[in-house]
């Protein structure tokens, strides 16, 4: 079996405007140390994959930008979604091409909007991904971030009982979704939970027979994308016609959950303890950056008076933000738009961007 590997580049990144826009939304972004989160994913799977053998699934309109921000990505591996629909129709479009190239395509799932550290964990924990599918084509691997505190923004994995030969792998007893307070702090204090991650490995032709049985409808869509594939025909005319057709779910819903309690089917789980940034606002980018002694972060020239835990972005980095008294305020400003928040109320951006004109969006 030849391994690859899918990196979904969708999504909108409205959290992160200013910055983010529709023409170059949050994952093509180079605000972190002046690269990009979809450069960054790509440069983690240089040393599993070989160049040939990685996809990014993104929108069509940003080919040309994906294809300048994944060194060595070849054109017939960029797979343009003429519309977003979900995780599941990403996952199954990758998993109908590469099963038309290769019917023992094994491939790993990964995202574009995660920073992940040490590398040499992530590595690790994808070859044992591998490895279980590669024994067992029935097999669906996920991974399981290790909680360092009981968050209620993701959903969660249980652990169930371990896979000999496979350390630390064990199989998923069930998936969770998005936990209150008081059932995620029960979650992480029994140590037997970890963060659904979103990354997955897989063997393309059981994606599709999976689909076929769970969700007939996208299956025959995909499938005529397959077919194309395998024919060596217009497989872009072929996208162009299906997938706008096709419902929107996420690949835990409609594959993941009832895959777990499939006869057929065989969900693991490899733990993974690193340490797993979620660049999805202002305030998880702000992490990225450090601290001075009164918790202001910039990542451009800043100026405080009696201000704290301020946040400060800008699109130049010789532009100086200054500011006397603040604090838990984000300010972000590029040349057309700026951005003024209180930190608490950071997940409100994307209501905002929904009252701006089309052309600020």
């Amino acid at each position: 079996m030849a391994r690859y590997a899918m990196i979904m580049a969708g999504g909108s990144g409205t959290r992160l405007w200013p910055m983010s826009r529709s023409a170059m939304p949050k994952q093509l972004v180079p605000f972190i140390g002046g690269r990009s989160l979809l450069e960054i994913a790509g440069e983690r799977i240089a040393g599993l994959i070989p160049a040939a053998r990685r996809l990014v699934c993104a929108a069509d309109a940003y080919r040309d930008l994906v294809l300048r921000a994944v060194p060595g990505l070849e054109p017939g591996n960029f797979l343009g979604e003429p519309v977003g629909r979900d995780t599941l129709n990403a996952v199954g479009f990758s998993a109908a091409v590469l099963a038309a190239r290769d019917p023992d395509a094994v491939f790993c799932v990964l995202t574009s909007d995660h920073l992940i550290a040490p590398q040499a964990t992530f590595e690790a924990c994808m070859q044992t991904g591998f490895a279980l599918v590669e024994a067992d084509a029935s097999r669906f691997a996920t991974f399981a971030i290790t909680p360092d505190h009981p968050a209620t923004g993701y959903g969660y994995i249980e652990y169930g009982d371990a896979l000999p030969g496979f350390a630390p792998a064990v199989r998923c007893r069930r998936f969770v979704e998005k936990p209150d307070t008081k059932r995620a702090q029960e979650f992480v204090a029994s140590g037997r939970f970890g963060w659904n991650s979103g990354m997955f490995v897989l063997h393309a032709h059981t994606v599709l027979k999976a689909i076929e049985r769970f969700r007939p409808v996208h299956h025959a869509g995909l499938m005529r994308i397959h077919d194309a594939a395998a024919a060596g025909g217009d497989i872009p005319r072929a996208v162009a016609e299906v997938y706008p057709s096709l419902p929107r779910v996420s690949v835990d819903k409609a594959l993941m959950e009832p895959a777990s309690t499939d006869a057929l089917l065989s969900v693991c789980t490899v733990p993974m303890p690193v340490e797993w940034k979620d660049v999805g606002s202002w305030l998880s980018w702000g992490s990225t950056l450090p601290a001075d002694d009164a918790g202001n972060r910039a990542s451009c020239p800043a100026v405080h008076r009696g201000s704290t835990n301020v946040l400060v972005a800008s699109d130049n980095p010789s532009h100086t933000v200054t500011t006397i008294g603040l604090d838990r305020v984000i300010i972000v400003r590029t040349k057309d738009a700026t951005l003024v928040c209180r930190a608490d109320l950071a997940e409100e951006v994307k209501d905002l961007v929904a009252m701006l004109p089309p052309s600020l969006r």
